[in-house]
């Protein structure tokens, strides 16, 4: 290799470093924290290599200065259990790859993730920085194994393949649920007996090489592997904290419409639980006491809780602020319902972000007021440290279409 070529390849990598360490600081801002530290008033958030590296230094250097002059700052909104990056247009099969018949409890949808999907800079529009996508099984009981993005919109966005294993126990068109339960419990016995039995044979380097199924069951009887389990009948619930402590899972609800009658049980047993901010009616006998003021009661009770999209949140997940702000209106506090879209849904399933505290991811969105309100915009986002455009497909066909041009209306130059 030639000097010359040495030095350009020397000179590129210095200025790539140079710009990757490049130092952002936010100033002025009203900064909902996630943490017990609560709201900070005129406060700097300053960036540097995609973390938190300070708030309110005492000195600072910075290369680029954001002056928020008391606009709102919060960490990025998490969104999740729903199939963005999976689904295109639902109504057609071939922009569909959250399912599949053939699919087993490890079935791994993150194959199929499009970072490019028109939905994510959507979404993005909303305050969300990143997402926990869900597969579905309209059929059965086992979805799969969800999965963890940035929506950054970048090719290596995914940043957790095996974000939890995605089961269903509520009620079925066919058969009961009761054998649902039974059989999810004879596969953690099965499994449990087996890693025993491997236990005790640990010379045995003939044993036979575990099956994906076996390695997911593994994960969660050793409780490196949430289980979102979707129920909502009380009856139900009860039924999931007996299987939460006879096999020690990590388990989070999603539903969850009859949790506030058994809030302080499932806030014993430490069971986080996934809800909408908008269900408001019975979809079904196992969801009779669905209510806009179900959030609020169960952050009284002590219950973790986290604000998710449910129907369509892959075309939607814009609206989970709206959601959390339905949230308050109806007796949730201010500061949880931030939590439920942040700080809860980092910590039930382990991701990095969600709060904005020194040495955190830096997924930052800035408002122009109350995020929950319906009149207020984002600003600016940052996902791990870099700004991101907040422009969507809908800002594009807007522009389009109102841009002055001499061909007919529904054209541009």
């Amino acid at each position: 290799m030639t000097k010359f070529k040495l030095s350009m390849i020397t000179g590129a990598l210095l200025a790539s470093s140079a710009a990757f360490a490049q130092v952002t600081a936010i100033t002025g801002a009203t900064v909902h924290t996630a943490t017990e530290q609560g709201t900070i008033t005129n406060a700097t958030v300053v960036i540097e290599d995609g973390k938190i590296k300070a708030i309110n230094p005492q000195n600072m250097a910075a290369d680029i200065t954001v002056p928020a002059q008391g606009l709102v700052l919060t960490p990025g909104f998490i969104g999740s259990m729903n199939q963005l990056g999976l689904v295109e247009v639902g109504a057609v099969a071939r922009s569909r790859d959250a399912s599949d018949e053939k699919a087993g409890l490890d079935f791994d949808p993150s194959y199929a993730f499009n970072p490019r999907s028109s939905l994510i800079p959507y979404a993005r529009k909303g305050g969300i920085t990143q997402n926990v996508v869900a597969p579905i099984n309209w059929d059965g009981v086992y979805s799969g194994l969800a999965f963890t993005a940035d929506l950054s919109g970048d090719f290596e966005s995914i940043t957790d393949k095996h974000t939890a294993l995605v089961i269903d126990l509520g009620a079925r068109s066919k058969g009961s649920r009761a054998l649902s339960f039974q059989q999810l419990v004879d596969k953690l016995e099965g499994q449990t007996a087996k890693l025993k039995k491997s236990e005790d044979k640990k010379e045995d380097k003939k044993a036979d090489k575990p099956s994906g199924e076996e390695r997911v069951l593994t994960q969660l009887l050793e409780a490196k592997l949430p289980l979102v389990i979707d129920v909502n009948r009380a009856a139900d619930i009860l039924q999931v904290i007996k299987l939460k402590t006879q096999f020690s899972l990590d388990v989070i609800i999603r539903g969850g419409s009859d949790a506030v009658l058994i809030a302080d049980k499932i806030a014993q047993a430490k069971i986080p639980v996934i809800v909408s901010g908008v269900s408001n009616l019975p979809s079904d006998f196992d969801a009779m006491h669905a209510s806009l003021e179900n959030a609020g009661k169960l952050e009284k009770a002590g219950v973790k809780v986290l604000l998710s999209v449910f129907g369509d949140g892959s075309h939607n997940l814009y609206q989970l602020r709206y959601d959390a702000g339905i949230a308050v209106s109806n007796g949730m506090s201010f500061d949880n319902a931030i939590k439920a879209v942040t700080s809860n849904v980092a910590d039930a399933f382990a991701i990095d972000g969600g709060k904005i505290a020194v040495g955190q991811r830096a997924d930052l969105v800035l408002w122009s007021a109350d995020p929950f309100e319906l009149s207020t915009h984002v600003e600016k986002v940052w996902i791990n440290g870099e700004e991101v455009s907040t422009q969507s497909r809908h800002d594009k066909l807007r522009d389009r279409y109102t841009t002055d041009s001499a061909l007919p209306h529904a054209y541009t130059k």
